[in-house]
């Protein structure tokens, strides 16, 4: 006997349409937290502490990327099979998730100005301690060279970061390589500092817009997510009630 068109029965397909919206936008925040781990944030790293939250938060999109997928999956199965206790179990945990969402779309947002307040002496300082040169086999040394090619900069502040630095005083040079508009040219020699030859702005206020684009691409991701999945949690609930 073919299902009567109900209220109850069009709750049930409508349950089961918004949890296909519920599994996209846990491939949104998987996609976010792939895009922000291995893009921005891998040149970022070198502010050390005051952008760890960007891999953190990375971190926690795919997880509750992947968690949502099944909880998407999880209520498909509860709406068809009218199955209560799914479809409990997916409501509460929807709701944890769309809680952590929200903090974490309000909370990212506050760090940028941290960054900018914090981070930019004590990289200075760490920059003349750590930094060894270019082709140097230490993560410092590498991420920074990493940097300052990426990003066509040079030190922190500019090229004169390096004047008196551990570098200076190892190599007898005044800017490492990775400084050079051209390194493989014999005018990068570590003593010709014209602009033709060297990138002589400093690199933290390029980290610090890409630490403030990424910043905004998680809180977006995460209040979107969060749009997303509000009508299937709801609906989530209401049939729930029903079954009862």
């Amino acid at each position: 006997m073919a299902e009567m068109h109900t209220p109850y029965s069009s709750l049930k397909r409508l349950l089961s349409f918004l949890n296909s919206f519920m599994a996209m936008s846990g491939v949104i925040l998987i996609s976010l937290g792939i895009y922000v781990k291995f893009r921005g944030a891998v040149l970022t790293r070198v502010l050390g502490l005051s952008s760890a939250y960007l891999f953190n938060v990375a971190y926690l999109c795919l997880v509750m990327g992947c968690i949502t997928v099944l909880l998407g999956f999880a209520g498909w199965y509860g709406a068809t099979k009218e199955s209560r206790g799914t479809l409990l179990f997916c409501f509460l945990c929807m709701v944890v998730i769309i809680t952590v969402e929200i903090t974490v779309a309000t909370v990212v947002l506050a760090f940028p100005p941290i960054v900018q307040e914090v981070a930019l002496e004590h990289n200075f300082v760490t920059l003349k301690k750590n930094y060894r040169g270019y082709n140097e086999p230490d993560d410092y040394s590498t991420d920074w060279n990493l940097v300052m090619e990426k990003l066509k900069c040079c030190g922190v502040k500019n090229y004169t970061d390096f004047s008196g630095s551990s570098f200076e005083m190892t190599t007898g040079y005044t800017y490492p390589r990775s400084c050079c508009k051209a390194i493989g040219t014999m005018a990068c020699n570590g003593r010709n500092v014209s602009t033709d030859i060297i990138h002589q702005k400093g690199c933290f206020p390029k980290l610090l817009k890409i630490t403030k684009t990424q910043s905004f691409n998680l809180s977006g991701g995460s209040l979107g997510a969060a749009v997303i999945q509000l009508p299937g949690i709801l609906a989530t609930l209401l049939l729930f009630v029903k079954l009862g």
